[in-house]
Formats: structure tokens, sequence, C-alpha cells
């Protein structure tokens, strides 16, 4: 994050305009969760399953269940849900509604699924995602004329407001509004404050957006929202090889930026998002996929120590709401969706890192929520393998 003055004189004049803004759930200023007698988000998000390949193991199934089962006993008290919408390209306008099955499946699979979380009193947070079936990433989406934005536009809003519907209906805690707009959430005013007022009016709980982390100072529209939210994939070191110590301090220096952020806001942050591949250098690209790499070193301890200087820096901060961590499955063993070096912590050493931060005090929690919060550089006896 760049944290110039300039930035900061523009959202100040955003914050005087807030005296507009529409119907806030949360207290005004960067301690509103705490204000709202809210603890401190302790949550995991939940990808689905391909269930057209493997009916039965998706959102609101007997996995599931027995997912949610796991998570509580983990200390989870929030998960989000990721109902997707497929957009061919970067170029198109078009969203299709189904993915991997009916839309009208899903609709149904999703609210099970929040009733399943709630009956073991875990909220909900509802992130409508877009996947981009001939790849490339959604914050380059550019319809490429005007007219054709326009269009986009309408398609986007009548996506987002679907689910924002069907999250109402269900009982859904909160909803996102987009995620990782980039190419368009620092313009557009217009669409994105009608749009926002839009969702309100059919959406009663807490609103946010999930702003990639190098987005979130560019946004337009925080001051229509609770909540400033980030998919927090900072880059903790700019070297291989780096320390614990290194990840530390830039994780640091990345919470002194969004510190800014929060404060010049009057608002609240929270990780959409948080999440580190299991591999050596975790930290320095984290948004490289192994995929596309060679001679991969997969690392449980570097996964866990990247995620451990993260909370470290971030977790007892008042202003600082809490984090969904990228990502576990709606069937707990899961191993199609993707490989050892991928984001999902379970059964690796960052999943006892998660329990140990789950079950401690964080920063936004009422008194005694918590235990004392004890950071340490998780242990290298983990071992490392080498995939090619």
């Amino acid at each position: 994050m760049r944290g110039s003055t300039a930035w900061l004189c523009a959202l100040g004049i955003l914050a005087v305009a807030g005296s507009a803004r529409a119907q806030r759930v949360l207290p005004p200023g960067p301690e509103g969760w705490t204000l709202a007698g809210l603890d401190g988000v302790r949550g995991v998000t939940i990808g689905p399953i391909e269930s057209s390949q493997q009916p039965g193991r998706g959102y609101g199934t007997a996995s599931t269940e027995a997912l949610l089962d796991h998570l509580a006993a983990m200390g989870v008290n929030w998960v989000s849900l990721t109902p997707f919408g497929r957009i061919w390209d970067l170029h198109s306008t078009t969203i299709d509604m189904d993915f991997e099955a009916p839309y009208d499946q899903n609709v149904e699979a999703v609210q099970r699924t929040i009733e399943q979380a709630h009956a073991r009193g875990i909220r909900v947070l509802l992130i409508p995602h877009l996947w981009v079936e001939a790849g490339g990433w959604r914050g380059e989406i550019d319809p490429g004329s005007p007219e054709r934005w326009v269009e986009y536009q309408r398609n986007y809003r009548a996506f987002v407001l679907a689910w924002a519907r069907n999250g109402a209906a269900a009982g859904a805690d909160a909803l996102s509004i987009g995620v990782e707009c980039k190419s368009w959430s620092g313009r557009f005013g217009g669409f994105w404050y009608r749009f926002i007022d839009d969702v309100r009016g059919v959406f009663p709980g807490l609103l946010t957006y999930s702003a990639n982390w190098d987005e979130a100072e560019d946004v337009l529209f925080w001051d229509r929202l609770d909540l400033v939210g980030i998919n927090a994939f900072y880059p903790l070191a700019n070297h291989p090889g780096a320390t614990y110590l290194q990840y530390v301090a830039g994780a640091t220096a990345a919470a002194e930026s969004v510190a800014r952020v929060a404060s010049v806001l009057e608002m609240p942050v929270l990780f959409t998002e948080v999440g580190y591949t299991t591999r050596v250098d975790a930290a320095v690209e984290p948004w490289l996929w192994p995929d596309d790499m060679r001679g991969v070193v997969v690392s449980e301890h570097e996964q866990a120590r990247a995620l451990e200087a993260s909370f470290e820096a971030f977790v007892p901060r008042p202003w600082f709401a809490g984090f969904f961590v990228w990502r576990y499955y709606a069937s707990l063993d899961d191993v199609s969706q993707e490989a050892i070096w991928g984001f999902s912590p379970h059964g690796k050493a960052a999943e006892s890192v998660l329990c140990r931060t789950f079950s401690a005090a964080f920063g936004v929690d009422r008194p005694g929520a918590g235990g004392p919060l004890v950071f340490r550089d998780p242990l290298t006896s983990v071992r490392s393998t080498v995939v090619h």
C-alpha cells in the first residue's frame, strides 16, 4: 500500500461526504466492531466442491455438516461461502449464474449450508465470486468500451443482487458486494453508489467489499459500507530465505499502512481472505500459484509461519475485526481441488496456528473473550519435500 498524502486527503473528503451514507449497520469509527458488541472474526472460507463431478460432497450436504463440526471445535465463529458466477473472459459482459450445478440447486445448497452453520452458532459472510473461464484475473476485467461497461455493470448488478436476496432469505449475516474489482472499483462512482443502495434495499446485514491487498486505497465507495474488506495476500518479504522476524517486520509495515486506512475512513478492517500456500518462500510473492512453478519445495512450516507473522501484526489491533483464512473445502478431506502445496491448512502445521489464534483474545474482543495471544515461529521440524 502506498499511503500517499494525496490519497489520504481524498479519503478525508469522502469521510465528510459520509454524512449522507445510507443505513450503516455498525457504529461509526474504526472501533465500531467492538462498539457493536461483536467479538473478533475467527473465520474460514469454505470453498465449493465441483458437485457435478462429485455429487453429494458440496455445499449443504453431510460433508459440510462434518466440516462445520470440525471448524466449530477449532474455535471458528464465522465462515464465508463463495457461490460463483461464470464469465467467459476478461472482455465479456455476460455472467452465467450456473456454476458446476444449475443456479437453483446452488441457491438451495448455500441456504442449507447457512442453516447448518447457524445451528452451530457460526455466522456467515456470503461472497458472490466470479470465475473467469478462459483464465486471467478478475481484477483486470475490461469490456473495452463505455457501452460494454454499461452492459457489464447491468449484468454484474443482477448477479450480486440475486445473491443478496438469496442471502437475506437464508439469514446470512454479512455480504461482500464484490471481489477484486480492481479495474473499476476506483471509477464509475455513480454506478457503485446506486448499486450499493440497491443492495441495502434487499440485504439487511453487514456489507463489505473484498478489495485486493494493493487496491484498497483506490476504492471509491468505502463510505457506503460497514467494513473495509481486504483480500490480504501481502508479501511479507522481498527476497527468498527470509527469517520469521523479517516476515513479522513485513506484516507490521502492512498493518501500519492499513491502520491509516481505518483511521481516515473511520471504519474497522476485515480480512475477507488471508492465506499462504504450503511452499518455501510462500510470503515473498504469495499470489504465485505453484502449478505454474517448477521444483516447488513443499513446506508446512513456511505456510504456518507466514500466517503466524500476519496474525502477530494484525490481530491485536483495536480496528482489526478479524479474518477469514483461505481456505477449507466443503468436504473436509477433499484433495480434488488443490495439490498438497495449496492454500488449505487442514491437517498441516498451519492448522495448529489457527487453533491457537482462535482461542486467544483479539484486540476487538470484549474483555474476557480469550486467553493471552502468544506468537512464536512455528516449529522448524516440519517436513519439507521437493515436487517437480
